[in-house]
């Protein structure tokens, strides 16, 4: 059996409803799939107006939208609709990659039928209560994602130090790593624009702190507005550019009078946003890989991130930028401080990030989850056997 052999039914809470850096990994996997000639059908709630085109053949499924989050919907129904799709395509594996009910449902309709379940994670969901106060539901949270998680026959992680935190917390024992890659012919130096700093009011020689990614509280938008604060009590000269929108962004651009909000940016505009910086902020703890920060690696920026999953396995202490405890205000902020001082030691580090941000290429990426469909494919057999 080869990847052409493989019949994939891909379950997504979210293919291409909005943007994020979990369904662009997902578009690309399809691709990579179908280019190496396996068949793959989605399985996702769909939008009037989606945010991109899919990837591949997508079928709909029953969803309403989540209050206060329109722009998201939550897969309600494993249909008699779905049911005969599915089992018309005849997939050989199925690939889950939200905790959803009908994500859950799919697997048992395959676990019946001996059929082997890959489950990619691409959320730490259990952190997002820290952001509402409401922390006294995560243990009940990583006991739900337990329930699904123990019963895959494989998890994929987008990074080593995810994949560790989903073994202490006994997810699963079979966990792969798929990581992500990054279109070097769209992020790279070059993209620098002073002429559009200087559109945003921003003189050539300050430097200039980037934010990007959607915003919604789970993004650590208090500690960055608060690590800010700081920096500007400290009289360290800088500017800081906000890149993306959300729900939050009202209240965010309310804390940060002084920033430039250029809103959401896609492809080649985003590139030029984030060249256009001079370093990169990234204080969330909720992201499993970073594909924000990969980004800017390849445009050159030296990072400063909290030292969680995700950032934890992208960023080289000391090398392509900094790793600061996760809310540690005072440590951001003496490292952004430190880029802001030292021009010498801002383009060292960014050079490197540049470099590191070259092993991340898709196609080796995407063959490692293929790679991994197909071994889950022959235990399966054999075990049946």
């Amino acid at each position: 059996m080869d990847v052409s052999d493989l019949r994939i039914a891909l379950f997504s809470g979210n293919y291409n409803m909005t943007v994020d850096g979990a369904n662009k990994a997902l578009n690309r996997l399809v691709g990579y799939l179908l280019e190496q000639g396996a068949a793959v059908r989605v399985y996702s709630p769909t939008v009037a107006n989606p945010d991109f085109e899919p990837t591949g053949d997508l079928v709909s499924v029953p969803s309403f939208a989540i209050p206060g989050r329109a722009e998201y919907r939550i897969p309600v129904s494993f249909s008699s609709r779905v049911r005969q799709d599915i089992a018309e395509f005849a997939p050989n594996i199925l690939h889950i990659s939200s905790p959803d009910r009908v994500s859950r449902q799919a697997a048992a309709w395959a676990r019946r039928r001996k059929l082997p379940v890959a489950c990619s994670v691409h959320t730490r969901f259990e952190t997002y209560f820290r952001y509402y106060n409401l922390s006294f539901v995560e243990p009940l949270m990583v006991a739900w994602l337990r329930k699904l998680y123990r019963k895959c026959d494989a998890l994929i992680a987008p990074s080593e130090s995810f994949a560790q935190v989903l073994r202490e917390q006994r997810m699963n024992y079979d966990i792969g790593i798929w990581t992500r890659g990054v279109e070097r012919d769209i992020f790279h130096p070059g993209r620098r624009d002073m002429a559009w700093r200087q559109s945003l009011n921003i003189a050539d020689e300050t430097p200039v702190i980037a934010f990007l990614g959607r915003l919604v509280m789970e993004k650590g938008l208090d500690v960055f507005a608060d690590t800010i604060d700081q920096l500007e009590r400290r009289g360290v000269p800088h500017e800081v550019v906000v890149i993306g929108e959300g729900p939050a962004g009202e209240w965010f651009e309310s804390r940060l009078p002084n920033a430039r909000f250029v809103g959401f940016q896609g492809g080649e505009d985003l590139a030029r946003a984030l060249a256009s910086c001079d370093m990169f902020f990234n204080p969330s703890v909720t992201e499993t890989f970073g594909n924000v920060t990969l980004e800017a690696m390849a445009c050159g920026l030296p990072v400063v991130a909290a030292r969680a999953t995700g950032s934890a396995s992208i960023v080289k202490h000391g090398i392509t930028g900094f790793l600061v405890s996760p809310g540690s205000i005072g440590s951001f902020a003496d490292d952004l401080e430190l880029y802001c001082r030292d021009w010498a030691l801002r383009a060292m580090h960014g050079a490197a990030a540049l470099h590191e941000s070259g092993a991340y290429r898709w196609d080796v990426i995407n063959k490692s989850v293929a790679d991994t469909y197909l071994r889950l494919i022959r235990q399966k057999q054999r075990r049946r056997g």
